[in-house]
């Protein structure tokens, strides 16, 4: 829907596209950047971001 809420709240990690819908800048993320992940994902009000961690195998 392009609400804009992933990136006004974590603009490092996701920007807006030419049509204002979210792209993934930064797909890797750790430390910090994982929190504001996480709080950019959480911001989304239709929840079509995922954050998930990679497990070692």
């Amino acid at each position: 829907m392009g609400h804009g809420q992933c990136y006004a709240h974590a603009p490092e990690i996701y920007e807006p596209d030419a049509d204002g819908y979210c792209v993934v800048i930064k797909p890797d993320v750790d430390g910090d950047d994982l929190t504001q992940a996480r709080i950019g994902a959480q911001a989304c009000p239709e929840s079509a971001i995922t954050v998930s961690e990679e497990q070692d195998v």
